[in-house]
């Protein structure tokens, strides 16, 4: 068992992590059709930059039109996501500039959040950078979803439109499947087909942490 704390409370809280592209979206689904809230780091960054906010005014005051929808208004600026990627992904300075900025605004986010849905038995915490943010002992368990390098780098190609060198930064800038394996709870191996998949995740989700 990892000696990172855990959450102790009486909520099952979920932590749903990996590395991009490895599959946690299809895992986030399957627990969402189960009836889980589903609650979304991504979903709340993307929000965090949404036209108009706090957060994308201040990405268009660092790197203007190179960030910005061609076309959009500048008082309710569209960040091109695409172009902030390239940007960020290739300086580990800016990288860093942007998660000082999104990350803060995600957690009061998750605290809203979890707060709202005190009452709920379980729920599941999709956080990308569970490990690197260090944000463990949010989640009562976590699970890593896995696969192989060479996998997940032809998946972030696929999903993305990529090539090689484009993906491989995005990848390198997360810490590596295999330091995360040996800190998760559970390893969800998505090496295979969706239905091997979805037999361990239900296993998992019915077996409590102690039994598996």
């Amino acid at each position: 068992m990892p000696s990172s704390p855990r959450w102790s409370g009486p909520q099952r809280r979920i932590g749903l992590t990996g590395g991009i592209a490895s599959g946690k979206s299809t895992v986030a689904r399957w627990l969402a059709e189960q009836g889980l809230p589903v609650l979304d780091a991504d979903v709340y960054a993307r929000e965090a930059l949404a036209p108009g906010s706090a957060g994308a005014k201040a990405v268009i005051d660092r790197y203007g039109e190179a960030a910005q929808t061609a076309g959009s208004a500048p008082a309710a600026a569209v960040i091109d996501r695409a172009a902030l990627g390239r940007i960020v992904f290739c300086d580990p300075l800016e990288r860093q500039w942007l998660e000082d900025l999104v990350h803060p605004l995600v957690r009061e986010r998750f605290d809203r959040e979890l707060a709202a849905l005190k009452a709920a038995p379980a729920v599941a915490l999709v956080i990308p950078l569970l490990f690197e943010a260090g944000l463990e002992w949010l989640c009562s368990e976590v699970w890593l979803v896995d696969c192989d390098a060479e996998q997940q780098l032809q998946r972030l190609m696929e999903r993305d439109g990529l090539s090689a060198e484009e993906a491989k930064p995005r990848i390198d800038a997360q810490w590596p499947l295999q330091r995360k394996r040996a800190l998760a709870d559970r390893l969800i191996d998505n090496r295979s087909n969706v239905n091997a998949l979805n037999s361990q995740l239900m296993h998992l989700l019915n077996a409590p942490l102690e039994d598996l």
